[in-house]
């Protein structure tokens, strides 16, 4: 792969925005974490974020893939979730479904380069990661298969479908559409430099009264005492054969989905949460905190959209909940914020609170389970209604942070130790380069900046972090808050987060 910045690149890049004044702390414990999962998701159904309307030019795309690369930079984050399958079709050149419709207006139709290759190369240049969202089971917004593309493997298997509510949909029940599926998405997988295989929260359709896979029921569901326990199967057989194909092919990916926030409420199930909403494993047949327990997942993104204190779903009782689900299982916690809501004349008056969503990251602190937000969706971090994200931002993103790291992958080898080559007064502030002695090419340099010499404990969190800098060979970076006397530091970080020891220290004199 080719070097994904030169030099002086990297140093074009050192905005201030990455450098900010170190604030004062009053314990350890009120530190900023190093890791944090800072996300957003980009949608591509019905243009919801990107492409932002069917039939753009090739470069008019891009550049608005771009500027949603610049959101997610000057929101603080570190990862993009980006739907890349979002009706059973593809914006990548798959040979298993057409080109997406979303791209051109016409399914099948090249729309003139390769979405998800520049997409990816794009986002790592800015050094965040890449994580491709996959629908598993939509096949259309209509439900009349004849629209589809002549050769979709919709219209080339009519027993593969189904309407509901005026949609199409695979059905979930006949083993070959389940291989199909995974196929279809893996294929992404293996081509491309992705960092994260993720699903949204679409398993079976809500209330499936009229959902008829009675034909496919009766073929495979032997052994079944009712349609619901063979349909969550059914689900199951996908979430776990998902995270054993996701392994084999690229064992470093991280492989997670972000359900629907309420798995079953206590008075159905005293397991559940204390809550009275629509339950996953009732109403889409999905087992979330099964799936947990089970280990069949790196991560679990939780979409939690409902403000501290609502009825019947109050945020307050549902993040302890998914915490205890979560606690002492191996899988990561994030939690998906509803940045949609905030500032929304048309929900209810908490959610015209500007600082509502800062509680809820205020609220996540206090449970050490949830490593991370991923905010839906990125229309809505630009909008920042009622300056609700920019509150969050200010609030809890004072620092950079990488991504966490996940636990299966902890113990493999780090990267190797960088070295500052120097720290450089200039006039628009201090200057730093830092080098890779590795092999490897670094996906990033977290930067330290110290007021004295640090120990070697003192890199456990960001209270010193002043950036995260896309990685290369080697890298200059201007921080604009420097001064004479300063401590400079540099830790690798390679692409599933693992971080280097630090480098030498470099003065400023």
């Amino acid at each position: 792969m080719p070097s994904r910045r030169t030099v002086l690149k990297g140093l074009a890049l050192a905005v201030a925005a990455s450098a900010v004044p170190l604030p004062a702390f009053a314990a350890a414990d009120q530190a900023p974490p190093l890791r944090q999962m800072r996300g957003m998701w980009i949608a591509s159904v019905v243009n919801i974020n990107w492409p932002s309307k069917q039939g753009l030019t090739a470069d008019e795309q891009k550049a608005e893939y771009l500027a949603w690369l610049d959101l997610a930079q000057q929101r603080k984050l570190n990862s993009v979730f980006v739907q890349i399958r979002p009706t059973a079709d593809a914006f990548w050149p798959s040979p298993y479904e057409p080109w997406s419709h979303w791209l051109t207006g016409t399914q099948g139709q090249d729309p003139g380069y390769d979405p998800l290759g520049f997409a990816v190369a794009e986002t790592h240049k800015r050094g965040l990661a890449f994580h491709a969202w996959f629908n598993p089971y939509r096949v259309s917004m209509q439900a009349d298969p004849a629209q589809l593309h002549p050769d979709h493997p919709g219209r080339r298997n009519p027993g593969w479908i189904l309407p509901f509510g005026g949609k199409l949909y695979y059905n979930p029940g006949i083993p070959e559409v389940r291989k199909f599926c995974q196929d279809a998405m893996l294929d992404a997988l293996i081509r491309y430099d992705i960092d994260g295989l993720h699903f949204d929260d679409y398993f079976y359709p809500t209330n499936t009264t009229a959902f008829d896979d009675s034909a496919a029921f009766a073929e495979y569901g032997g052994g079944f005492p009712d349609l619901a326990t063979w349909r969550r199967h059914n689900v199951d057989l996908m979430v776990s054969e998902m995270q054993q194909r996701v392994r084999e092919v690229k064992p470093e990916t991280a492989w997670g989905i972000s359900p629907s926030g309420i798995w079953r409420n206590k008075g159905t199930d005293p397991l559940g949460s204390d809550t009275n909403g629509g339950q996953s494993y009732d109403n889409l047949h999905a087992d979330t905190r099964g799936w947990v327990k089970k280990g069949w997942l790196d991560y679990i993104a939780p979409q939690l959209y409902w403000y501290i204190g609502q009825p019947p779903a109050d945020y307050s009782k549902l993040v302890p909940w998914w915490s205890d689900v979560a606690d002492g299982t191996g899988t990561l916690l994030w939690i998906g914020q509803a940045a949609y809501k905030a500032g929304d004349p048309a929900q209810a008056p908490e959610w015209q609170v500007p600082a509502e969503l800062s509680k809820h990251l205020t609220l996540n602190q206090s449970h050490p389970q949830i490593s991370g937000d991923i905010w839906y969706n990125a229309n809505d971090l630009r909008a920042d209604r009622i300056a609700s994200i920019s509150t969050a931002v200010n609030d809890h993103y004072t620092r950079p942070a990488l991504a966490p790291v996940l636990p299966r992958l902890a113990g493999g080898e780090p990267p190797k130790r960088p070295v500052i080559a120097y720290a450089l007064r200039r006039s628009g502030g201090v200057e730093v380069r830092a080098v890779a002695t590795g092999r490897d090419e670094p996906f990033q340099f977290a930067i330290f900046r110290f007021t004295d010499r640090a120990s070697s404990d003192a890199f456990g969190d960001a209270r010193n972090l002043v950036a995260v800098v896309p990685g290369d060979r080697q890298v200059r970076w201007l921080d604009p808050e420097g001064k004479r006397g300063d401590h400079y530091y540099a830790v690798a970080v390679d692409r599933v987060n693992r971080t280097s020891k630090p480098s030498n220290g470099f003065r400023v004199i």
